[in-house]
């Protein structure tokens, strides 16, 4: 048996995997993203750790018999020393032990791998039809994205590939927690849905408020969503332009407001891409039940172990 944890800005999961199914499984609303913002970071990390570590410590005493624990977690992550060299949506963590402050707490080894990687290889081994090659894109506080390449994760030569959400969509546009201005991100995670409809009516909505505000017609509302659906479009476009695969699965919380994003999304894909790839990228939504990263992270730590 396996577990795999996956970690996003406001929601922890831990699953216990075996071959290919989740036996048994905990969520919780963790509000990392908050917990940074409003600490020190070595305050917040303190935190992150002993939250993570508490629970995982209550699975291991149920499952002994675990023999790899592997965690998804959003950040530039070195795949050398698993160590977290920066989290643009977990504000001033840089250069954090993740696995071994992890490790020491729970007194077992830990693999960490980026979270949108780690659901990439989840999605594609969960398949019914997995092709060798394939994008997966990540919709939550952020936007991750996972490359998966003759049947491998591919997360480049320094551990940092596929980090589409922080493709520059709109130059000079909005600050991004990378450094940037105007990275996709901003336009369509859920926090950016958030911003675009801020920044039109100055209310402070959650995406799922916002979303029945759109389908009530409420024309900011239904603004921001094609904005997002818009900008995910003209970055996948660009890379596809790039890596030609036929495959593009996107997942996360955010697809919960896909029929929001969607005519956008599939106007702006059409016209982005170029002609002799139109009719050859399939492009689909996650049916795994966000439980891709549980599953992506146990499995990759079990490579690794």
């Amino acid at each position: 048996m396996l577990i795999g944890i996956d970690i996003g800005g406001t929601n922890l999961r831990i699953g216990v995997v075996d071959g290919l199914q989740v036996i048994h499984e905990r969520r919780m609303h963790a509000d990392f993203s908050g917990l940074c913002a409003e600490n020190a970071p070595d305050i917040a990390w303190q935190k992150i750790i002993q939250i993570t570590s508490q629970y995982l410590l209550e699975v291991l005493a149920a499952y002994p018999q675990v023999s790899a624990i592997g965690i998804g977690f959003p950040g530039f992550i070195d795949p050398v020393t698993g160590k977290v060299k920066q989290s643009p949506n977990l504000p001033g963590l840089l250069d954090v032990d993740l696995a071994g402050d992890l490790s020491r707490a729970i007194g077992k080894p830990v693999i960490v791998e980026n979270d949108a990687l780690a659901a990439a290889y989840g999605e594609f081994r969960l398949s019914d039809k997995p092709t060798e090659n394939m994008i997966y894109l990540g919709l939550g506080t952020g936007v991750g994205g996972g490359l998966i390449y003759h049947n491998q994760p591919f997360p480049g030569q320094h551990g940092f590939a596929m980090e589409v959400g922080h493709i520059i969509f709109e130059p000079n546009g909005r600050p991004c927690g990378c450094g940037n201005h105007g990275c996709m991100e901003q336009y369509a995670s859920a926090s950016g849905v958030v911003h675009s409809y801020h920044a039109t009516t100055g209310l402070t909505l959650t995406t799922g408020e916002i979303a029945l505000h759109a389908n009530a017609g409420d024309e900011a509302a239904i603004a921001a969503f094609d904005l997002a659906g818009e900008s995910l479009a003209t970055v996948l476009a660009h890379i596809l332009k790039v890596v030609d695969v036929g495959q593009t699965i996107i997942g996360g919380g955010l697809i919960n407001a896909w029929p929001l994003m969607q005519s956008s999304f599939f106007h702006t894909l059409a016209q982005d891409l170029i002609p002799v790839l139109r009719d050859k990228v399939a492009v689909t939504i996650s049916t795994t039940g966000d439980i891709a990263g549980i599953v992506g992270a146990a499995l990759l730590a079990e490579q690794k172990s």
